[in-house]
């Protein structure tokens, strides 16, 4: 059975992902170390208060396109046992709630800050698909980028407000640290060897956020009293916020509505 090497590849596309984007990032200054340490302070909750809910879907749910993976990634996921590989642009749940929406204090922590934890967000390529589909992270946070497949990726981050990373990885087990040092919604990661890989990062000062799970649900925990917008960010619908207040120990349900008609 064969796997993608880089002789097996043109000899342009080797350049680009060894000689210019495999040393250390496609900007001056980026920020990576191969196995990844950092010095971090530990964050410690600053309040008591959680808000919570769910995110709802209106309208007629898309069903899951199947991913147009290349033979290599096919023969990776079957011989793992996987099913077919299926997009994660728009996932409805069963129960009518949608995944992989970002959720975050927007404004509300005023001068408060936050050290990043030095604990690693890790980015895994599992199957030809990079998993978590959509996560958050602080600003200056290490993201362990891992391989888990047995075949070459190229990893290339596409942010609007941080410096890129771009970067081959061509054995399983192989990781990287990288981190995004300033605040960004929906930064996005990409692989140029799998076209249809894409992950994006919601990058916070603050660590106030969730993203929602298989059942729809979200909790952002430990946030100090006070007032706060919140918002909801989905890579396919947009964003929406609302304002909610909350005191010290207290629970807040608010719950979000993306899809046909829903209101931004």
């Amino acid at each position: 059975m064969n796997r993608i090497t880089f002789s097996m590849l043109p000899i342009a596309l080797v350049a680009m992902l060894i000689a210019g984007c495999g040393g250390g990032g496609s900007d001056a200054g980026s920020d990576s170390t191969e196995g990844g340490d950092t010095v971090a302070e530990e964050y410690t909750p600053a309040g008591s208060a959680v808000v919570s809910g769910s995110i709802r879907f209106t309208g007629t749910a898309p069903e899951q396109q199947a991913l147009n993976i290349d033979r290599e990634c096919m023969d990776i996921r079957s011989e793992s046992g996987m099913a077919p590989a299926l997009s994660e642009k728009v996932v409805v749940n069963d129960n009518g709630t949608l995944r992989w929406v970002f959720v975050y204090v927007k404004d509300g922590l005023g001068d408060m800050t936050f050290p990043a934890s030095s604990e690693p967000v890790v980015l895994d390529q599992v199957g030809c698909t990079y998993t978590p589909h959509v996560f958050g992270v602080q600003a200056g946070q290490p993201i362990l980028i891992r391989n888990s497949d047995a075949l070459l990726h190229n990893i290339h981050a596409q942010p609007n407000e941080n410096r890129s990373f771009n970067f081959g990885m061509p054995l399983a087990g192989q990781e990287r640290t990288e981190t995004f040092r300033v605040p960004e919604i929906g930064a996005r990661i990409k692989c140029d060897v799998h076209p249809w890989m894409e992950s994006f990062a919601g990058v916070t000062a603050h660590p106030y956020f969730s993203t929602s799970d298989e059942a729809g649900g979200y909790s952002i925990d430990g946030l100090p009293a006070g007032d706060y917008v919140i918002e909801a960010w989905h890579e396919e619908y947009g964003v929406t916020e609302q304002s909610v207040s909350v005191a010290d120990g207290e629970s807040v349900t608010l719950d979000f509505t993306f899809g046909d008609g829903a209101e931004a």
